[in-house]
């Protein structure tokens, strides 16, 4: 009996093992010199380095992927679910490691056959086209230039009791928090839509699995965390404009990462298109390089968060795609099991550094920001949302023009709440790296159409 229960065994001993290796960790770092929790009087502690803060993040993320690492390796070498039948335990295991459906049989949910019939539309009226396309338009700005005015507020400015004056309150340090109760939030709104399908069923069927295996949804939520710990840590060093136009420059990256990874051609438009929106990045980070009181030691800083940001963020983007391609997953699913690793990863994080306690007591002394951190949330959720709803209905190339007159949106927003001052070098930057978005844009279209022309005008030959 107990040699039947030896594999069992070892993964609790695994998972234990983690957990005491998190509480070891938290009481090492608490008691390093010099460690000082959201103290912001102390420039130069340990605590407000970034380069510190990042290591403390991905060490708390390695409790998480480690042990699962090594238990993922001792159930392909123990040969576990070919020995193991049926069961609470063994159907767990079976769904993190090997997944539990087929590609074939995948449709049979219903929130899959309706997220994955992206373009099977019943015909519509001009006047229904045109209403669904301002829908998507009026609700990704709503969503984003809000979460952006209020990521650059809740990041950059200064929170007031009412008996304190103007240089006397406290500024939000842990973008790590931040980034926990977004996830929380699309975690929750993406499993209330599946299990609202599941409802609007009936319950009749029980749901037979995820068509990939769940330990592959962590490689995109932790690239996917990284990547937004570094944007909100950026504001901290460069003005949330040039934040913004670096956005536009994860065309780059992306091609490099999609080479590298996928071996993906691409035309020579795109290339020139890239070198186009470099140059035009360069240009307005010099003509607004004076907007932060930073410095260019402070610059580069936020240069190399950009940098991490843009890279991960391209990770992410060409893991989950080549996930879609491999498993036929919808989005939805994506969006539900990459914010459940990311909750987890960032709960152990924020447990082992104390920043639940520290960003409570922020939130106890300055009830504002609770109400910005919530809207936060809110509309980045709801952002999500609404992209796969576009990307649905109408294709990425519409998605892509929304998006970026939301960055032109964004930014001038922001230079007018937050007074930021571009000079004639940044506004030319500015024009050349959204005329070079647009020129990608026409160029991509019209490249498919040309294809699918010829494509047609052949097979009438034949």
């Amino acid at each position: 009996m107990i040699a039947g229960r030896v594999p069992e065994l070892v993964i609790g001993l695994l998972i234990i093992g983690s957990v005491a290796v998190i509480i070891l960790l938290t009481i090492t770092l608490k008691s390093l010199p010099g460690y000082e929790y959201g103290d912001d009087k102390v420039l130069f502690t340990l605590q407000d380095s970034w380069v510190f803060r990042l290591f403390l993040n991905i060490l708390g993320y390695a409790t998480i992927f480690m042990p699962g690492y090594f238990i993922f390796k001792y159930i392909k070498a123990s040969r576990y679910l070919e020995r193991k039948g049926s069961g609470c335990f063994p159907s767990v295991i079976r769904m993190c490691i090997v997944g539990r459906w087929s590609n074939s049989d995948a449709t049979t949910e219903p929130w899959v056959a309706s997220s994955t019939s992206n373009h099977a539309h019943a015909p519509r009226s001009a006047l229904h086209e045109a209403g669904l396309v301002m829908l998507c338009f009026i609700g990704l700005q709503a969503s984003y230039l809000t979460w952006g005015i209020l990521q650059e507020k809740v990041m950059t400015q200064e929170y007031l009791t009412g008996s304190e004056e103007k240089g006397q309150g406290g500024h939000f340090r842990d973008s790590q928090f931040l980034v926990f109760v977004n996830r929380v939030l699309a975690f929750l709104l993406s499993g209330a839509y599946i299990l609202g399908c599941q409802w609007k069923k009936g319950g009749t069927e029980p749901t037979k699995g995820i068509p990939c295996p769940l330990y592959k949804y962590a490689y995109s939520s932790f690239s996917n965390l990284v990547s937004s710990w570094c944007q909100y840590e950026a504001l901290k060093y460069v003005s949330f404009p040039s934040q913004v136009l670096a956005k536009a420059c994860k065309i780059i990256p992306v091609m490099l990462v999609g080479r590298v990874m996928s071996h993906k051609r691409y035309e020579l438009y795109e290339y020139v298109t890239a070198v186009l929106i470099t140059v035009g990045m360069a240009f307005f980070m010099l003509g607004s390089a004076a907007d932060h009181p930073g410095g260019p030691v402070t610059t580069f800083s936020g240069l190399l968060l950009l940098a991490c940001y843009l890279f991960c963020d391209s990770f992410t983007s060409n893991w989950q795609g080549a996930l879609f391609s491999a498993h036929g997953m919808p989005p939805v699913q994506m969006m539900c099991a990459v914010n459940l690793f990311s909750c987890l990863f960032t709960a152990v994080s924020l447990i082992q550094q104390g920043g639940f306690a520290a960003s409570i007591s922020f939130t106890a002394k300055y009830p504002k920001f609770l109400f910005d951190c919530l809207v936060l949330s809110v509309c980045s959720a709801a952002g999500q949302l609404f992209i796969y709803f576009t990307i649905a209905q109408f294709g990425a190339v519409v998605f892509v023009i929304i998006m970026t007159i939301r960055q032109g949106l964004a930014i001038l927003l922001s230079c007018i709440i937050y007074h930021h001052q571009i000079t004639a070098v940044g506004i030319i930057g500015i024009f050349i790296v959204f005329v070079s978005v647009f020129l990608r844009i026409y160029c991509s279209h019209r490249l498919k159409t040309i294809k699918r022309l010829s494509q047609i005008s052949a097979a009438s030959k034949v």
